[in-house]
């Protein structure tokens, strides 16, 4: 896994609404950084970030992100009780179920 993507997984998930400008930039500089495409190894760590809300469209971000991995669908591990409902965005764009908590 490429530093960029060990130090987003790393920070845990994406916080919610209420978090402070700088932690919600810090994120958003974090998830920039990871260049495109992702490995579907990196795809599966990334699909563990989400928070319980969009976190300012960083989410919708992340989607996209994740949605750049060559082949096939990777197999994703559970998303945690945190993840909204954008793992769910995620398991339905693959067609998919993703486990649940």
């Amino acid at each position: 896994m490429r530093p960029e993507v060990h130090t987003f997984v790393a920070a845990g998930p994406l916080p919610d609404w209420d978090a402070s400008e700088e932690e919600i930039d810090r994120r958003a500089r974090q998830l920039t950084a990871i260049s495109r495409p992702v490995t579907p190894e990196e795809a599966a760590a990334l699909a563990t970030c989400f928070g319980p809300d969009d976190c300012y469209g960083i989410a919708g971000t992340l989607v996209h992100l994740i949605e750049t991995t060559p082949g096939p669908v990777p197999q994703l591990e559970d998303p945690g009780p945190e993840s909204g409902d954008w793992a769910e965005v995620l398991g339905a764009r693959w067609g998919s179920e993703l486990p649940t908590a």
